[in-house]
């Protein structure tokens, strides 16, 4: 089965900019002493998205663990609008996921905006009010499902979350076999596939 670059777009909402309750206490000292951090929903499960996918909620599960290694070593990066390729090129990085869980079939995240150059295109355009949202970036094979929907297959492995302006999500590419392996071996450290060999194994029992 091919695998694809699946992304997926989701709106920040004008409410979600004044859910400061999502907060930690540190976050919101952070955001006192000038920080840019808020509250944005990042995937959802279990429902036919715009792009006419859906994610099983299995599946986006053990992704969101495995991504959790990435949030707690403070890794969890992505960038301002989607490069032309699937690498985290950290001199366009913008933003970084501070927090991530589940509310009902829904990821949410807090995202802390960078002081780097594309953090602070990013930040310009959230203090002027630009609606902008986010977009999951991962590798994984489709299959067709019951209506027409395209269900994402266990295979899928979950890269980062990029701020994107567009309505929709940009058309995925097709990615194979050995261009596919080498990605993945670019984007998680030898640590990353351990941790999540043994995600895998733990359930298992």
């Amino acid at each position: 089965m091919k695998k694809q670059l699946l992304r997926e777009f989701f709106e920040l909402k004008c409410d979600d900019r004044g859910c400061k309750d999502l907060l930690t206490e540190s976050e919101k000292k952070e955001v006192s002493d000038g920080a840019l951090i808020f509250p944005a929903k990042l995937q959802e499960a279990d429902v036919e998205n715009g792009n006419g996918r859906t994610y099983p909620k299995n599946v986006l599960l053990r992704e969101i663990e495995n991504y959790q290694k990435l949030v707690s070593d403070r890794r969890a990066l992505g960038e301002c609008d989607h490069p032309d390729d699937s690498v985290i090129n950290l001199k366009n990085a913008s933003h970084m996921v501070n927090r991530i869980w589940w509310d009902g079939n829904d990821v949410i995240g807090t995202v802390k905006v960078l002081g780097t150059p594309a953090g602070n295109i990013l930040r310009g355009l959230y203090e002027s009010g630009v609606k902008f949202g986010f977009s999951s970036r991962a590798l994984g094979s489709l299959q067709e499902g019951k209506g027409g929907s395209q269900v994402v297959q266990e295979d899928l492995q979950l890269i980062c979350f990029d701020a994107v302006s567009e309505p929709s999500a940009p058309g995925a590419y097709i990615m194979e076999g050995k261009e596919s392996k080498e990605l993945i071996n670019n984007i998680f450290t030898k640590g990353d596939r351990i941790n999540r060999a043994l995600n895998e194994i733990l359930k298992g029992n």
